[in-house]
């Protein structure tokens, strides 16, 4: 819902609802935020504008399982990457950019990773987020997911995805028009 002031907003049943998935999350994976405790992201996340808590609640409703896996201290935000053993399933089968989409002639998917990211008030990880993330757990094992594409492998046509296999991490190229029902994206959200 929006607020009065236009902004993207969560009702407040929905908000606890998030705030106790995540509380969960947090303690569940201390690996993932060492030193860090769960009383003062409460108090950032309460205190945060309605719609960082409405992107996080679409990181968790497209399938990313949010959680926080660093603490910037000289702004004071905590950064959340989508922690989905997979590549979230409510954001896969898509382009990685609205030029990608544009330039399938046929079979054309619903739309690109870059949209829907900018749709949800998230970024997508970055080849270095990726891979830092995959220092955190085994992710993506059977599924892919685009990450940033620096703009000259973009302009020449390209853009990256990663996964693991064979118990590596692999960052590949791809045409952006390209497309899998395996593949979608991981996003980052710093509040």
């Amino acid at each position: 819902m929006k607020s009065a002031s236009g902004r993207q907003s969560l009702r407040p049943e929905q908000r606890d609802a998030l705030l106790q998935t995540l509380a969960e999350r947090f303690a569940k994976n201390p690996r993932r935020h060492p030193g860090l405790a769960w009383e003062a992201l409460r108090e950032r996340l309460e205190k945060a504008a309605p719609e960082k808590l409405w992107s996080l609640h679409e990181m968790e409703a497209s399938g990313g399982e949010p959680d926080v896996v660093a603490h910037d201290s000289a702004s004071g935000e905590y950064v959340f990457f989508d922690c989905a053993a997979e590549s979230p399933k409510g954001r896969q089968s898509l382009c990685y950019d609205r030029a990608g989409l544009e330039s399938r002639k046929e079979h054309k998917p619903r739309g690109s990773a870059l949209d829907l990211a900018t749709e949800m008030g998230v970024e997508l990880l970055s080849e270095a987020q990726y891979l830092r993330l995959q220092t955190l757990g085994e992710f993506d094992r059977k599924s892919s997911s685009w990450v940033l594409t620096p703009p000259e492998l973009r302009a020449a046509g390209g853009a990256l995805f990663g996964d693991r296999r064979y118990g590596r991490v692999f960052i590949y190229h791809n045409g952006a028009q390209s497309y899998y029902a395996g593949r979608g994206f991981r996003a980052s959200l710093r509040v």
